[in-house]
């Protein structure tokens, strides 16, 4: 990683529409988009356990940012992948485990361990024993990344309502390896 940038804790709430221009440049989002992301994002901080933190330049930039919470059932993005899950015995890691929510680098921030350290400061110290993500099911920088911390596919092919493409339920024992 490069010495310029430092990963701390975010005051996501505070810093939600810079996290979502990142996260607009790193995922191609309209301004609609940005808009029904916002509002769950700020719900999402209520949770509890919910945590962030963010990739800031020396002067107070955000490049890259996290976020997460202990998982349950009841959420939203829960009730969508346990079919999948279920259908492959693996609904078990909706138990228990830490899901990361969103993790975005800014596409001239990339390449760089930014996204490693902060899934790894993410997870480091959680009470739950493992992980759980989804990611776009196609091979992707993101992918590999998250393989090389130990993530493997539990379901692909997973739609969600209003998204394009499928993506993949990846899972994880924690704690997450520092180095790949």
């Amino acid at each position: 990683m490069t010495d310029d940038v430092v990963i701390g804790p975010l005051d996501l709430a505070a810093r939600v529409d810079e996290a979502l221009d990142v996260q607009a440049h790193a995922f191609g989002l309209s301004d609609e988009e940005v808009a029904v992301r916002r509002q769950i994002v700020l719900r999402h901080l209520t949770y509890p356990g919910a945590r962030s933190f963010g990739a800031t330049t020396p002067d107070d930039r955000l490049v890259g940012f996290v976020y997460g919470m202990p998982n349950d059932r009841r959420h939203w993005w829960s009730t969508v992948v346990e079919p999948y899950l279920r259908g492959r015995q693996l609904d078990g890691w909706l138990d228990d485990s830490f899901v990361i929510t969103e993790l975005h680098v800014h596409p001239g921030h990339q390449n760089r361990g930014i996204g490693r350290s902060l899934i790894t400061t993410i997870t480091e110290g959680v009470a739950e024993p493992r992980s759980i993500l989804s990611a776009i099911d196609v091979e992707s920088p993101a992918r590999g990344l998250y393989r090389s911390l130990g993530y493997t596919d539990l379901a692909r092919r997973v739609l969600f309502p209003s998204a394009a493409k499928p993506y993949a339920v990846m899972g994880a024992p924690l704690p997450l390896p520092r180095r790949g």
